[in-house]
């Protein structure tokens, strides 16, 4: 079973001010595993300091202090190993509009990945491939999409691609940062739904960036609350909504939709009248 392990994981930032210098703690102290078998959610409020979490995972940034593993061994600087570890960790982007490059076709998004991973030995290998990977995440018939650029598709579609371009690797860890939040509310069930699958087929460890509780919860087996750079509660899913320890996850909770409070006051002022 692979393992990613943050173990006091911290992220300063410098911001200068003319001769003022001002230190940011994005992530204070941030511990926790994320098995194979699992899917975690990481759920807190803009700024609170989850996508920095997601970018030292996958090196796009560097940690002030504390140490990152997978399967046990650090999280390489440079080199073979480095380039090794990037192929073992992906991430699903925000915003699919931004991460697929508009110039290039869809076959071109997936097959790089397996191109720079040796992954195939020719045309005919990488297009079987690439369709394999558009039907993995239901967009059928591949052919049907493969030559098209990004502006033919709709929203759901590219997030479906951009998950495909990330599974080509064949990663051993996906973080899914907002993966959803940028699609319309009609799309979001299926492609939750899409990951869901695929993290219990492809046993992979994945990490979901979210604001939304109702969707950590039915979603995630565990969850993490994030406030301020700390990781404040961390516990089963159910756990911690039903039961929240900490006063921040309660307040989370609070602020959340509940459509069945709303029509219980719609059907209790009806009643009045």
């Amino acid at each position: 079973m692979s393992v990613l392990k943050l173990d006091h994981v911290k992220k300063d930032f410098k911001l200068r001010d003319g001769l003022k210098t001002t230190t940011i703690h994005a992530v204070k102290d941030a511990t926790f595993e994320l098995p194979s078998d699992k899917t975690i959610a990481l759920v807190g409020e803009s700024g609170s300091g989850k996508s920095t979490i997601a970018r030292m995972i996958t090196c796009l940034e560097t940690p002030t202090s504390g140490t990152i593993t997978l399967d046990g061994e650090p999280v390489p600087t440079h080199g073979r190993k480095l380039y090794e570890y990037r192929h073992n960790v992906q991430m699903v982007f925000q915003d699919p509009f931004a991460s697929l490059n508009p110039y290039h076709t869809i076959f071109h998004h997936i097959a790089r990945p397996l191109m720079l991973n040796h992954l195939a030995n020719s045309r005919e290998e990488y297009e079987q491939k690439v369709i394999e990977l558009l039907e993995r995440v239901e967009l059928t018939p591949a052919t049907k999409f493969m030559y098209r650029r990004p502006h033919e598709l709709s929203g759901g579609q590219r997030q479906r691609v951009a998950i495909a371009r990330a599974l080509a690797p064949q990663p051993k860890v996906l973080i899914a940062d907002e993966p959803v939040s940028m699609l319309d509310v009609s799309l979001r069930l299926g492609v939750l739904n899409l990951l869901s699958r695929i993290q219990q087929e492809e046993h992979i460890g994945m990490l979901y960036i979210t604001h939304d509780l109702a969707t950590a919860r039915h979603f995630s087996d565990e969850i993490m609350v994030m406030y301020h750079g700390d990781i404040v509660e961390h516990g089963p899913a159910d756990d911690v909504i039903l039961h929240p320890q900490q006063e921040y996850t309660k307040v989370l909770l609070a602020a959340a939709p509940d459509p069945e409070k709303h029509f219980a006051k719609v059907r209790a002022e009806r009643a009045r009248q």
